[in-house]
């Protein structure tokens, strides 16, 4: 159990609120089947070029947007050549979101939380704690994943969200950035992660941390301990 007065809590999402195993093998998956037509049928958006470009730098195997829309081909393998390797690239995220948009609106795709997440949310946000997201997946990608969860749209709950662009998740200068943008002192912010690595380095910016032990997740990793939780309903405010 932690006991946390601060004003707010920053939360990761895969292996947090939602299982590592529903964003590999739902949500990649979805974006590795749909990645090629999608890319055809948006050959004239230059913004959709320009990410998939960037996607192909990212790559190793650089295209000018006016190669992909004549031949998308290249550019979606490049797109699931990173999906495979779990590359954190922001364009990818970014493109990856749009691909999930019609998935999550048609109904195809349905968010996975864990049980306790939902009432944790609404709990927090009630009280009046500030409630926000920071994760890799681009910040279009983090909303359409939380207003269609199996438990409802829980978007009423969080007052923002943060992703690659504010900075890398593994670098303390991020956190600082994040507490900045929230005008709180690092301190008086919990962050819940599962990678040992990210929970490190907001330690170094400030912040209180918190370890999250999640069915499937992965071996931690990182320099410092932090405390363990098994369920959101272990934070006591």
């Amino acid at each position: 159990m932690i006991l946390f007065d601060g004003r707010a809590i920053l939360l990761d999402v895969e292996g947090t609120t939602s299982s590592i195993a529903f964003v590999y093998d739902v949500l990649f998956a979805d974006a590795k089947e749909h990645v090629g037509a999608f890319l055809a049928a948006h050959s004239e958006h230059a913004d959709v070029l320009a990410l998939a470009a960037a996607v192909t730098t990212a790559a190793g195997s650089p295209l000018a947007p006016a190669e992909i829309a004549a031949d998308p081909t290249r550019a979606a393998l490049a797109a699931i050549d990173l999906m495979n390797r779990d590359v954190k690239d922001t364009a990818l995220k970014a493109l990856q979101g749009m691909i999930w948009r019609r998935g999550f609106e048609s109904g195809r795709i349905v968010a996975h939380v864990f049980d306790d997440v939902p009432q944790a949310l609404a709990q927090w946000a009630d009280s009046g704690l500030d409630v926000r997201i920071y994760s890799s997946g681009s910040i279009e990608a983090q909303k359409l994943f939380f207003a269609h969860t199996a438990a409802g749209d829980l978007t009423p709950w969080l007052r923002g969200h943060y992703d690659t662009t504010t900075g890398p998740k593994r670098e303390a200068n991020s956190y600082a950035a994040i507490a900045a943008d929230m005008g709180l002192e690092p301190r008086q912010i919990l962050f819940v992660s599962d990678i040992g690595a990210e929970l490190d380095a907001a330690r170094a910016a400030g912040m209180a941390t918190a370890l999250a032990v999640r069915p499937g997740n992965r071996e931690t990793g990182g320099l410092y301990d932090h405390q363990a939780i098994e369920s959101f309903a272990e934070i006591v405010t």
